[in-house]
């Protein structure tokens, strides 16, 4: 009986062991937008932004040391799609923005600049695209309409 579970336990743990280094790699996506308004939000007049650079980037959950970086570029649609190699356990992952090519909707917003994502197997999803919330720009100015625009959601009325 020994013997079986001294086989059991060689055959078994280094596959739980190595299971997080196989399977399929993750896929990151989200949208960088430009808050053309500077309400903090995405609005209608919200801009999408082609071109714009996102970085995940993974700390060790005690030291918070940086444990893996990948970095992306928006498509046309101001959406990115990043590719995690593996299963990052217990580590504490980010999507951040790093650079907006539009040099009017450059500042980074903070608070909708970095959006926290789950990259690990073991919770249970069994989907491997994971969706970051999107993440935001501020214009310089606001483009005119935009009071028009705030008075709209600000309208209470009923």
């Amino acid at each position: 009986m020994a013997k079986l579970v001294l086989l059991f336990a060689l055959c078994i743990l280094p596959a739980i062991v190595s299971a997080r280094f196989i399977g399929n790699p993750f896929l990151v996506q989200g949208r960088v937008y430009c808050d053309t308004c500077r309400c903090g939000f995405e609005t209608s007049a919200t801009k999408y932004i082609p071109g714009a650079k996102v970085r995940i980037v993974c700390k060790d959950s005690k030291t918070l040391g940086i444990k893996y970086t990948a970095e992306g570029v928006t498509d046309s649609t101001g959406t990115y799609k990043i590719s995690v190699a593996y299963d990052r356990g217990d580590e504490i992952c980010e999507a951040e923005l790093v650079s907006s090519p539009d040099a009017f909707c450059s500042a980074p917003n903070r608070g909708r600049d970095r959006s926290r994502v789950i990259l690990t197997r073991a919770n249970g999803l069994t989907s491997d695209t994971r969706f970051a919330n999107n993440m935001g720009f501020l214009r310089k100015q606001p483009l005119p309409g935009c009071t028009q625009l705030l008075k709209m959601y600000l309208d209470t009325d009923e």
